[in-house]
């Protein structure tokens, strides 16, 4: 029987923090104790529960880490675990991406085969986390569905979500906004843009509905959870409960959000909104969604390392006691997608455990991460 005890820590509990010690054993949590006993010495640093990580678009940035540069996606995948993991996280939902545009370098059929590899590393223990996939689906795209169909029977596909970034409405209900990002971002001319936007409300008006429809029926078919994506108004959300969704990520108004959270919907934001102190796209904030009581998920999106950051940072600043903060980036997220065997330090979870030093006024350091009572990182 393998067992390792974990000892002179502050271990954070769903509800409170203790001064004392774990015991894993066969990958489990087999005890928690007050003060000492024999073990590794954590020299009072904290015990967390591995971070539970629904929405990451980082992956891509190891497959194309330069523009037209495409590495080898196990290489790809390796790299972004080992981050993955270093920032605490042990359960991750890698975002995968369909529905394309004229734009786009990476196509359907790169998507799936990313997850088959994705499911092949994870067949062959070459990664540090638990790796499952979310699967990304633009609904304005005419291609969607079949991108979808694609990848729908990966094993390791637990997460779709359905968005529309057509301008005029969710995350670009502002078109300056819209305009400063994509305009920039494709060095388009007036012109070119304005085309541009013509043809994604097209799309949209063509695509969408039809989509979503389709895409949801399969997913509540196959047991996967849904998420919608930019809510912004209880419309929004009304149509999100009729297809079956159980997340409503990054909702872009404090209606859309509250409704949501009424709905039973699990109200999901990105860690780089609390870090940065805002939204990048000029919506609601994350931390004002905290304190009306409607925040339950936060995720890293672009930056792995702002979930252990932005949960220090919140109990640090004293928005939220750390038990409350440390559950908006695991407990919460693990439940709202079924994994009820992780997410939190009690007895029978797995021993997916994060050693953090915390340092005031600067980033938490990450110092050993577990996964299942083995040491990763």
């Amino acid at each position: 029987m393998t067992e390792t005890v974990l000892t002179n820590a502050r271990i954070v509990l769903p509800d409170i923090e203790i001064e004392g010690h774990l015991v894993l054993r066969e990958g489990r949590i087999a005890a928690i104790g007050d003060g000492p006993a024999a073990g590794e010495d954590m020299a009072g640093d904290t015990l967390i529960p591995g971070l539970v990580e629904l929405h990451t678009d980082h992956i891509e940035g190891h497959y194309i880490p330069r523009p037209k540069v495409l590495w080898n996606k196990m290489a790809a995948i390796q790299a972004h675990d080992a981050q993955i993991a270093g920032s605490g996280i042990t359960t991750v939902f890698d975002a995968l991406r369909v529905g394309t545009d004229e734009n786009a370098t990476l196509t359907s059929a790169d998507m799936a085969e990313m997850g088959r590899m994705i499911g092949r590393a994870v067949d062959e223990n070459r990664l540090r986390a638990d790796h499952f996939i979310h699967l990304r689906c633009e609904v304005s795209a005419g291609d969607v569905v079949d991108g979808f169909r694609r990848i729908e029977d990966n094993p390791r596909l637990k997460l779709v979500s359905l968005m529309d970034h057509a301008p005029g409405q969710r995350q670009f209900a502002d078109l300056g906004a819209y305009r400063t990002y994509y305009q920039k971002k494709l060095a388009l001319s007036d012109a070119e843009f304005e085309a541009f936007s013509n043809k994604r409300l097209a799309d949209s008006a063509a695509f969408a509905p039809m989509s979503r429809k389709e895409i949801s029926e399969a997913c509540r078919a196959r047991g996967i959870a849904i998420a919608s994506h930019d809510d912004a108004t209880p419309e929004h959300v009304a149509e999100a409960i009729a297809l079956g969704t159980s997340v409503a990520e990054f909702p872009t108004t404090m209606a859309a959000a509250e409704a949501s959270r009424q709905a039973g919907l699990h109200v999901l934001m990105g860690a780089p909104n609390i870090v940065r102190g805002g939204s990048h796209s000029g919506n609601i904030s994350a931390i004002e969604l905290l304190r009306r009581g409607v925040l339950d998920i936060l995720s890293s999106d672009y930056v792995p390392f702002s979930m252990v950051q932005a949960a220090f940072l919140l109990a640090e600043s004293g928005e939220v006691a750390l038990p409350q903060a440390i559950r908006l980036v695991s407990t919460n997220s693990a439940e709202a997608v079924g994994l009820t065997d992780r997410g939190a330090i009690e007895t029978g979870r797995r021993a997916d455990l994060v050693r953090v030093h915390a340092v005031d006024g600067e980033p938490p350091v990450v110092r050993s991460v577990w996964r299942e009572g083995r040491r990763v990182a």
